[in-house]
């Protein structure tokens, strides 16, 4: 079983506060021991919250992001405080999921990555934006995000 080298990261074991806003937030990535090999990695973030920039009232998101590393995989606990660094940050639905994923794919350079962030509805409307760099490759297994289509009270 291969070692995984940690020496670069900054925040696993420490004490780390949250950033102020996204664009401050650290990635930090960690090599895989398994490159040549295609496998899906799956993040769930079911309780995502950014604020409306025109009201600053919260909106709440089901964020699923799978990739399949190259050389990368994305240091969870680093992941898991620039998910909640928006959480005080006025953006639109769409430039937060948007973002989300371009962040990742410059960091980590996957085989290929894709977003589905299932936004609840305020005024009455879900926005949900969906992602991906390209065509997964051939043979890999890759589930459904599981996540079931808002039908109010249909």
């Amino acid at each position: 079983m291969p070692s995984t080298d940690v020496s670069g990261l900054s925040m696993l074991g420490s004490h780390t506060e949250t950033a102020a806003n996204p664009d401050d937030a650290v990635l930090e990535k960690v090599p895989s021991g398994h490159q040549g090999t295609d496998y899906v990695v799956r993040f769930t973030a079911p309780e995502f919250t950014s604020l409306c920039p025109m009201t600053g009232q919260p909106d709440f998101a089901h964020i699923v992001i799978d990739y399949i590393p190259s050389e990368w995989l994305v240091e969870s606990k680093s992941l898991k405080l620039f998910l909640h660094s928006f959480r005080n940050h006025g953006a639109f639905h769409e430039d937060c999921s948007i973002y989300i994923a371009k962040r990742l794919v410059e960091l980590l350079q996957p085989k290929w990555l894709r977003i589905g962030a299932y936004w609840y509805p305020r005024g009455g409307i879900p926005i949900d934006v969906f992602w991906q760099t390209g065509k997964p490759p051939e043979g890999v297994w890759l589930p459904d995000q599981g996540v079931q289509p808002y039908r109010g009270r249909g």
